[in-house]
């Protein structure tokens, strides 16, 4: 009886855990919280929270543009498939991290960067806190160096550039999809140098965690390339999101207030 009781009281707590670590709610840059659709969608973005700070690991410093953090089962993979790039005279130069993890507020501060431009066209291009792949800790931002002919980071150009169509060939073999392609059915635009990870099988550390955390993205807005899903880990619980900061607010709004 007593063990039974245990059980019981280990189940309820495990489920209050869960019920705590749902994602964030997002905010809209004037404090108003915008719709939340039946599937946890806001703005057309799926919830995910933040990543633990303890599982977060600093990318080298030579293999990204700026600061970067990813998961800690997300760097072994990031970096072979940095150093095999560096290496491939067909890249035409770096293929290098930039942009990885980002927290809650550093998130508000890119969606809300233009906020006289309206919500939903922002969301187009950036997610609302709280909705970020980036948040995960499994995603990042790929910037190709030296840019050719001052090729701006931007769609068209970067997709025609060699360290793309390298990345685009090979990015598979290390775990590596990219979420938003071509005409893409979530409705976000197309971003080439935006890629997840979710490992080269479900049986690699961390991935199956990473698959769980990116399920419905993947079953409804497929990546392509994606890596293949027909042989997956079942019963897997996602990993949890980290919720410790307060609702995003414009600071920027508060000064106007003030004058």
């Amino acid at each position: 009886m007593r063990s039974a009781t245990a059980r019981a009281r280990r189940l309820v707590l495990a489920t209050a855990v869960m019920v705590i670590a749902l994602p964030a709610s997002a905010e809209v840059c004037n404090g108003a919280p915008p719709a939340i659709a039946g599937d946890g969608r806001v703005l057309g973005h799926l919830p995910y929270g933040d990543a633990p700070p303890d599982e977060l690991v600093a990318v080298p410093a030579d293999l990204a543009v700026r600061g970067c953090a990813v998961r800690r089962d997300v760097l072994p993979d990031l970096e072979r498939l940095l150093h095999a790039a560096a290496i491939d005279p067909a890249v035409g130069g770096r293929i290098l991290a930039l942009s990885c993890h980002r927290t809650l507020t550093r998130q508000g501060g890119v969606f809300c960067r233009e906020p006289s431009t309206e919500a939903g066209t922002r969301a187009v291009s950036v997610a609302p806190p709280g909705h970020s792949e980036h948040a995960t800790g499994y995603a990042l931002d790929f910037a190709f160096r030296p840019r050719v002919n001052d090729c701006p980071d931007a769609e068209a150009c970067i997709a025609a550039t060699p360290a793309f169509r390298w990345l685009r060939a090979n990015a598979p073999r290390y775990g590596f999809e990219m979420s938003f392609p071509v005409s893409n059915a979530q409705g976000v635009k197309w971003e080439p140098w935006h890629w997840r990870w979710v490992g080269t099988s479900a049986g690699e550390p961390g991935a199956a965690r990473a698959r769980a955390l990116f399920a419905t993205a993947r079953r409804r807005f497929p990546a392509s390339p994606g890596i293949d899903t027909a042989i997956e880990v079942a019963n897997v619980t996602p990993p949890p999101t980290y919720l410790s900061l307060p609702p995003f607010t414009d600071a920027r709004a508060k000064r106007r207030r003030r004058r």
